[in-house]
């Protein structure tokens, strides 16, 4: 029993550390290569990575894709690790009132932002691309675009070494972290108070009852030793 009550947590842990890695925001150092617009036709497993259609569109089985072709330095761990230069394909979809709450309406602007943005010849044009998704191949499905913003280093520094730190996701751990401890209280307490009464009540009527019934049978069996002496 242990074990298996092991094997739920770990489970457990997986499945919302993999939620929280999906949802929270991520921060790429990207060029932007090019932008374009595709027809796709959306199946039962793309629905579950893609966004709603733009905000004021009929959500649709085919609709419109925007994409963001780009060349990243590929982070790990929130973009704390860094390996070598990659191709990134954003796609750049509203999220609107969904989930995750980024409330993001403003995908053309962005759309205009990226092609103002495109770098093709040096001294490139670095930036960072806010994002949150994964990027499966095999599935077409792409990270979705949230912002861009240009790159501000230091005279003489090289754009490509900025690191952007993942301050929303430090907050958000912080506030996840504060918020379990709080529930965790308030869950002692209710036990404390309510819950633990409960139960000492509970085993105490039970211990009454069963020493009801070990009289009754008490009675009984002296009855019947009466009945047996004669």
């Amino acid at each position: 029993m242990r074990n298996f009550r092991r094997v739920i947590r770990i489970l457990l842990f997986l499945v919302v550390g993999l939620f929280l890695h999906y949802v929270m925001p991520q921060q790429d150092v990207a060029r932007i290569t090019s932008t374009e617009i595709i027809r796709t036709d959306f199946g039962g497993l793309q629905r579950l990575f893609y966004a709603q259609a733009d905000s004021g569109q009929v959500d649709g089985i085919t609709r419109d894709l925007r994409l963001i072709n780009t060349e990243r330095k590929a982070t790990y761990f929130f973009s704390l690790i860094r390996g070598g230069n990659e191709t990134m394909v954003y796609r750049n979809e509203d999220t609107g009132w969904i989930y995750p709450p980024y409330f993001k309406f403003d995908s053309s602007d962005l759309q205009a932002e990226a092609a103002a943005s495109i770098s093709t010849a040096q001294p490139y044009n670095w930036v960072v691309v806010t994002h949150y998704g994964w990027r499966i191949r095999w599935a077409s499905i792409y990270p979705n675009a949230v912002a861009i913003r240009p790159i501000v280093v230091p005279e003489g520094a090289n754009p490509e070494d900025y690191r952007p730190f993942p301050w929303v996701n430090l907050i958000i751990f912080v506030l996840m972290i504060v918020g379990s401890l709080f529930i965790r209280a308030m869950w002692m307490q209710f036990r404390e108070r309510t819950l633990d009464p409960l139960a000492d009540k509970a085993g105490d009527q039970l211990d009454h009852v069963n020493a009801d019934l070990a009289e009754r049978r008490g009675r009984i069996r002296r009855w019947l030793d009466t009945w047996k002496s004669k």
